[in-house]
């Protein structure tokens, strides 16, 4: 293998692992602790609060 093609190996490693984070802080943000939705926690705490 030629180093392009090492190298080109180690860039897609890095692609993966790097997406890979965002897209788990991504919704490592919009979730809590007890998997609900944390944009969405205001209405079921009306609706919590109206039954």
């Amino acid at each position: 293998m030629s180093f392009g093609d090492i190298l080109y190996i180690i860039a897609m490693f890095l692609f993966a692992f790097i997406t890979f984070g965002i897209v788990k802080n991504y919704y490592k943000s919009k979730f809590d602790d007890e998997g609900r939705r944390i944009d969405m926690q205001d209405e079921v705490d009306k609706e919590e609060k109206q039954d």
